[in-house]
């Protein structure tokens, strides 16, 4: 695989490139597309979710999920996990607006239920991370390692609800306490989403003032409690189907 450009140019392609439609993924709920972006001399992957292909949800407002995908990308770099892909909002693409990620090679039959106990021991940032975006739907193939043995997350459409829905395969650290770094990423990005930060107007394009606020109140809680969160009792802990 070649190596990819760096991330202003990834960006850059996501965001003014041509987009040029391959396939479609036959899996999930909602229309997903394999395309390649072509931006001056970049051409890159990416996988494109459009508007009109989500299917609506009664826990979620219409129209929301590819937004959300943005979202969780912001957070993902604010929080210093960077762990989501690269992804972009397109007014203008094929299919109507939507978002555009850059697709990762990675091997599908590898995931969080036959992970290595050294890549399981990888995880604590991702149920972290979970925790903050309140993840409804982490499933075991949502997390993709590259070739160069980086981990990568997809799949955040169904992410910052405003009442308490994380649903995750990801339970191997609840109740164990923070480290010294977690809570530090934790402050810095509380303090990131303050009124009048760029990432808080970012934020407001894609998420309402309610969830925005709902995700502070998460990261003080997670705070308060220095420790990761236990699946809760009066609701379904595990996303199904699992991977």
């Amino acid at each position: 695989m070649s190596p990819l450009p760096q991330l202003s140019l990834i960006l850059d392609c996501l965001n003014l490139g041509t987009i040029t439609i391959e396939g479609q993924f036959m899996w999930g709920s909602n229309y997903t597309f394999l395309c390649h972006v072509e931006h001056q001399e970049n051409t890159i992957q990416a996988v494109y979710k459009p508007v009109r292909g989500e299917r609506p949800l009664w826990d979620f407002p219409s129209e929301t999920l590819s937004g959300r995908e943005v979202a969780a990308f912001l957070i993902s770099r604010a929080g210093g996990w960077d762990f989501v892909p690269p992804t972009v909002y397109r007014q203008e693409a094929p299919a109507g607006p939507g978002s555009l990620q850059l697709h990762i090679d990675h091997n599908p039959e590898y995931h969080y239920f036959n992970f290595t106990p050294e890549d399981k021991s990888r995880l604590r940032p991702i149920a972290l991370f979970d925790a903050v975006i309140n993840n409804t739907d982490r499933k075991g193939g949502h997390i993709l390692k590259d070739p160069d043995d980086k981990l990568w997350l997809i799949d955040h459409g169904v992410c910052f609800h405003t009442e308490p829905k994380l649903r995750t395969v990801i339970w191997d650290f609840a109740g164990q306490p923070f480290s010294s770094e977690a809570a530090s990423r934790l402050k810095t990005l509380k303090t990131g989403l303050s009124s009048g930060t760029a990432l808080r107007e970012e934020l407001d394009k894609y998420l309402s003032l309610r969830e925005i606020q709902a995700m502070c109140a998460r990261i003080d809680q997670l705070l308060d409690a220095n420790a990761y969160p236990e699946p809760g009792s009066e609701r379904y802990a595990i996303p199904w189907p699992p991977v």
